[in-house]
């Protein structure tokens, strides 16, 4: 019996990864109150677990703990901030686990949108290049 992955599996987890790029990079507050949210971040949640590697254990949990929190209904930017900026750095860390090389880079911009999320969610709607400015002004 093989566990190697079937490419078809493969076309499926980089479309999930393509699927939740494209709602990190809009307005979270207002995609929380689509019903469609809940059903990306369970996908998300089954692709992880599907990888069955206990390095990703991490991102798992936090997963579950954001789909629980954005079903709340209110949002606590904080925790949800922590939350996206933990899921960011592990799931850019998580793109070496990946085999096929498309689904690598899928991984590596999921993890640039979690952590772009955080600080949007964290401290209003910044753009990298006002963050420059702002990183200057203050030295």
């Amino acid at each position: 019996m093989s566990f190697h992955k079937q490419p078809k599996d493969d076309t499926q987890h980089q479309n999930h990864l393509d699927g939740a790029v494209k709602i990190l990079g809009s307005d979270l507050q207002e995609e929380a109150t689509r019903s469609g949210l809940d059903n990306h971040f369970q996908r998300w949640i089954e692709d992880l677990k599907d990888v069955n590697n206990p390095e990703l254990h991490q991102i798992v949990v936090d997963m579950q703990e954001l789909k629980a929190h954005f079903n709340g209904g209110s949002i606590d930017k904080d925790v949800v901030s922590r939350l996206l900026r933990r899921l960011g750095e592990n799931t850019t860390k998580a793109a070496i686990f990946a085999e096929n090389p498309n689904t690598a880079e899928r991984v590596q911009n999921l993890g640039e949108a979690l952590s772009a999320a955080a600080k949007q969610i964290a401290g209003g709607q910044n753009t990298p290049e006002q963050d420059l400015k702002q990183d200057s002004a203050g030295s």
